[in-house]
């Protein structure tokens, strides 16, 4: 099963751009009025504040475009931001029979996919994977298939 939200590149950079846009325009209202027009009083931090915190929730909720492949003997995850620089792309491959489990948490609108493989040296190794932005059906669908490689990890183990 292959899984990708790429293709909402696009929508992603939009509301980046826009994030950014609305920071500059506050900052930029929030100077008029500190400087020319004084209508606001101490409210005109709001124009700074509010459009800061959006982008800042923007960023902290993960890596925007995840990559999910299960299709042979190997399974692919890809994990990276619309951003080149802003942090490093996750990139893992390896064989199935090397999953123990997985585990989705899922805390206010921040999604993360935990995924436990069984490792020679130190019996189990934990990688981590931002899925905020992935909706509902893609999470749904994603949870099924590596539920079926667990299931069939598990009878080939009994």
């Amino acid at each position: 099963m292959r899984l990708s939200n790429r293709n909402k590149i696009p929508i992603y950079n939009s509301l980046s751009t826009l994030l950014l846009m609305m920071v500059v325009f506050g900052i930029l209202g929030f100077l008029a009025n500190k400087y020319r027009f004084n209508a606001l009083g101490d409210e005109s931090y709001l124009l700074i504040i509010i459009p800061v915190l959006m982008l800042i929730v923007f960023y902290l909720s993960g890596r925007q475009i995840f990559e999910y492949d299960s299709d042979g003997e190997a399974l692919n995850f890809k994990n990276r931001n619309i951003i080149p620089f802003l942090n490093h792309p996750l990139h893992d491959e390896f064989p199935k029979y090397k999953l123990i489990k997985y585990d989705v948490v899922s805390i206010f609108f921040i999604k993360r996919l935990y995924v436990t493989l069984s490792s020679k040296n130190s019996g189990s190794t934990i990688l981590k994977y931002q899925i905020s932005y992935l909706s509902r059906k893609e999470v749904n669908d994603l949870k099924l298939s590596l539920n079926k490689v667990v299931k069939a990890n598990k009878e080939k183990k009994d």
